[in-house]
């Protein structure tokens, strides 16, 4: 049992004051997700910071949040949108930094259209990364120097290599990877993509972090562990080969479904 990896949970700050006790009983890794909408980030949120706070009184865990994502991505063409961008991901850094965060998540730029369109032009590959650098460049460097750790989530990638090799070329510790068990399992059923124990294998060492949800592979069903179709001992048996420890957070569509989660994956030895 001692051996077995600790999983936390992604939470509202609403959600989080009804698991406080189980997120604290062993400084599981919480991802709080109060901090990502447009309507958040241009309002005082400082009360939001507060409440935190108050809440992980005593929490000694590894902390995060959900970085800001609607209605952009990370390698827009136009520069007017990047600043936009940048704006966002700032506003989420500054919520890091007041709260003590250290991981930031935030959106795979690659799409399904990407797979089979990406390589068709010369050239369109290397402009997706410069793009991808032009907006990312001086977050990165910021969340180096604040101490965060960015990981960037598979949303609709088919081949896991391309966000490993996007992200190698940063060149930073502070910015890794983030597997959606769910967002692969929807590639995997929707779009042929591999199962999800090979995104945790491609991921290897450049690992950040692990969103746990379950899914049947025809949409992102955000279910209770085991209640969709992903092979949980092969994703938990690449998760133990990895020298790093990845953060493990459920993230679930209903927090009343933790429990039952937890329960099913501590049956088959996984987690606890």
């Amino acid at each position: 049992m001692a051996d077995l990896p600790v999983i936390g949970a992604a939470l509202t700050l609403k959600e989080l004051a009804n698991f406080r006790e189980w997120i604290l009983e062993r400084d599981r890794d919480l991802e709080i997700q109060s901090f990502h909408e447009s309507r958040v980030l241009d309002a005082d949120w400082q009360p939001l910071v507060d409440e935190a706070h108050r809440l992980l009184d005593g929490y000694n865990g590894r902390l995060g949040i959900h970085g800001p994502f609607w209605g952009f991505a990370v390698d827009s063409y136009d520069p007017m949108i990047r600043r936009v961008v940048q704006t966002r991901f700032h506003q989420g850094l500054d919520a890091c930094e007041k709260l003590g965060a250290t991981h930031m998540v935030i959106h795979s730029p690659f799409t399904t259209w990407d797979y089979n369109d990406l390589d068709q032009t010369p050239g369109e590959r290397a402009r997706k990364f410069e793009n991808t650098h032009l907006t990312l460049t001086p977050i990165v460097k910021r969340a180096e120097d604040l101490g965060v750790m960015l990981v960037m989530e598979n949303i609709e990638d088919r081949d896991p290599h391309d966000r490993l090799e996007l992200c190698e070329t940063f060149g930073s510790a502070a910015l890794r990877l983030s597997v959606d068990t769910g967002h692969a399992e929807y590639a995997r059923g929707h779009t042929g993509a591999p199962p999800v124990d090979y995104f945790i294998r491609q991921a290897g060492e450049m690992l950040g972090h692990v969103h746990l949800q379950d899914a049947d592979g025809y949409a992102d069903r955000h279910w209770a562990i085991g209640e969709g179709t992903i092979r949980w001992p092969s994703v938990f048996a690449e998760i133990a080969r990895l020298t790093v420890k990845p953060r493990l957070v459920l993230e679930l569509k209903r927090a009343r479904d933790i429990p039952k989660s937890m329960d099913y994956l501590a049956g088959l030895g996984l987690g606890q």
